[in-house]
């Protein structure tokens, strides 16, 4: 059951992966120059009013050190690469293991 719902999400994230890539892609065609848009634009744009509770939440509940050097990095990374990741990681814990022994092997 778990597996299937991080599976599930690991979906969602690809198509919200693919979603963004698209967008940059248009938008790099129309401005005639390489576009790719930031995390923070990302969000920025879809949700401003959960931008900023989201940051003080980390910077208060989290290590406050994790804040500048790895959320600011994720924050600047292009949005297409971070659910992109986040699918590959989904759906690397919801992968179902073949079993070892072959279909017809004793066990």
């Amino acid at each position: 059951m778990i597996r299937a719902f991080l599976r599930l999400l690991a979906y969602i994230s690809l198509s919200l992966a693919i979603i963004a890539a698209v967008l940059d892609a248009a938008r790099s065609v129309g401005a005639s120059r390489l576009v790719m848009t930031s995390l923070r634009d990302s969000w920025q744009s879809f949700s401003p009013s959960t931008l900023v509770p989201a940051e003080d939440y980390i910077r208060s509940h989290l290590y406050p050190m994790l804040w500048d050097p790895l959320m600011l990095w994720i924050f600047e990374t292009p949005t297409f690469i971070i659910f992109a990741a986040l699918a590959f990681v989904l759906y690397a814990l919801g992968h179902r293991r073949e079993q070892r022994a072959g279909r017809f092997a004793a066990r």
